[in-house]
C-alpha cells in the first residue's frame, strides 16, 4: 500500500458524502443513510492506512536479529 492509493481513496470517500450530502437531494432517506455509509467506511479506511503507515516498523521474525541466523 502507498500514500498515493490511500490518498485517492480518502479523498473519494469526501468527495463521495459530499455529493450524497448536497446534491442527492431526491434520493430516499434509506439510499442517502446507506451512500452516507459508504463514504463514511471509504475514509475511515484510509484514516486506518495512514494510523497503520505512521507506524513504527517492527523488525519481521524472519528479518529480525533473533531470527537471522534459521533458514527460511
Amino acid at each position: 500500500m502507498n500514500w498515493a492509493a490511500i490518498a485517492l481513496v480518502g479523498g473519494f470517500g469526501f468527495l463521495w458524502l459530499g455529493v450524497v450530502v448536497f446534491a442527492a437531494v431526491d434520493s430516499t432517506a434509506v439510499a442517502r443513510l446507506a451512500q452516507g455509509a459508504f463514504g463514511i467506511i471509504l475514509m475511515s479506511w484510509a484514516l486506518h492506512k495512514t494510523a497503520l503507515m505512521l507506524r513504527r516498523p517492527r523488525d519481521t521474525p524472519a528479518t529480525g536479529p533473533h531470527h537471522a541466523g534459521t533458514p527460511l
